[in-house]
């Protein structure tokens, strides 16, 4: 169950579950795009202001919703609380929040912030070639600063970039995703879906792709177990794992296979069961990596677990757990393709070796 991230809010539903990935743009696009969208900014920071839109705006968005299938009543168009976005106001839903070309959308009732504003002055809103990154740690601090009164918001907390100019992603350390204003006046939970083609395809998949591998790149590695492919290495996956996980166990019988296939897995130590973070300190306390490894697998395949030696007093899960919390997971094993792509069927289904480009 998704938690509140304000005190007194209700819970506002998923609207779309990725299923796909695309490609990151081409670098030679990033400059004329990122002027093109600074212009389309500015046009739609005066409507906001004015507190209008355009005829040719609410009929582009009226047109792209019906093509999409959308049939529940429009009641009204209005600039939206979400920078450099519309909301659409539906008879009985929650509203959706549309960018002025109709591609993404976010539905949800937009809460405002009831923290004290401490910082007025933000940093410049993202522009295209900032898809997935974290945000700046200026732009960070800020945020931070302006929201006080919500819960589970700290210097852990994962923010990054989202292809609209002035929406931040964020997600709590139990993996729970919301977005935000960059002024932190408004936020809401769920992610920003996409419309192509008159069809809604699901999450914004470049963006989800471009934040997990921003994600591992922080990663420390030495803080990962790594089973390295046993043939030439033909691809790399991370696994959010816990070792009281029934289907992580499971998914371990397999590593030899995947290994021997050319796979290479990098383990992400992802305790979720309460037992489950001191019993996964005692195997990242092993000496060396080999050994590691070797109480990993006791734990995976034997149920067996390995207490922490008395002379271990530092926690080697927490770190690459917390820088893990902007991936999301909701269950595990969760397990990513090198370049971010989420895998979301049966492991044991023929599907993940053709995923994995080693069938």
């Amino acid at each position: 169950m998704k938690r509140s991230l304000l005190t007194s809010t209700t819970l506002i539903a998923t609207f779309i579950v990725a299923t796909t990935a695309c490609a990151q743009p081409n670098p030679a696009n990033v400059s004329s795009s990122h002027t093109s969208q600074n212009v389309a900014s500015q046009n739609i920071a005066r409507t906001q202001a004015a507190g209008t839109v355009s005829h040719s705006v609410d009929k582009r968005l009226r047109q792209i919703l019906k093509q999409a299938g959308i049939k529940t009543q429009i009641t009204s168009i209005v600039p939206s609380n979400f920078p450099n976005m519309y909301q659409v106001n539906l008879v009985g839903q929650l509203p959706l929040h549309m960018t002025a070309d109709g591609k993404y959308v976010i539905q949800g009732k937009l809460q405002k912030n009831p923290s004290k504003r401490v910082v007025s002055n933000m940093a410049q809103r993202s522009h295209r070639a900032q898809i997935g990154q974290p945000i700046s740690p200026a732009l960070k601090s800020a945020l931070l600063a302006n929201m006080s009164a919500l819960k589970n918001m700290n210097t852990k907390t994962p923010f990054f970039y989202t292809a609209v100019p002035g929406v931040i992603w964020g997600a709590t350390l139990e993996g729970v995703p919301f977005l935000l204003s960059d002024d932190a006046q408004y936020i809401t939970d769920g992610e920003i879906s996409v419309i192509e083609n008159g069809q809604f395809v699901g999450l914004d998949t470049e963006f989800e792709q471009r934040k997990n591998q921003s994600v591992f790149a922080t990663l420390d590695d030495e803080q990962l177990i790594t089973y390295p492919a046993t043939s030439p290495e033909r691809a790399v996956i991370y696994v959010a794992d816990d070792v009281n996980c029934p289907y992580c166990r499971r998914l371990h019988q397999r590593l030899p296979m995947l290994n021997a296939k050319g796979v290479t897995v990098n383990i992400i130590g992802y305790p979720i069961y309460e037992q489950s973070p001191a019993q996964m300190r005692g195997i990242w306390c092993q000496g060396d990596e080999d050994s590691r490894r070797k109480a990993f697998d006791k734990a995976m395949l034997q149920g067996e677990m390995t207490p922490a030696p008395a002379s271990c007093n530092i926690d080697l899960i927490t770190p690459n757990r917390d820088k893990a919390a902007g991936l999301a997971v909701m269950a595990t094993p969760a397990i990513y393709r090198e370049d971010g792509v989420l895998y979301q069927a049966s492991f044991e289904s023929p599907e993940f070796l053709e995923f994995l480009g080693v069938e």
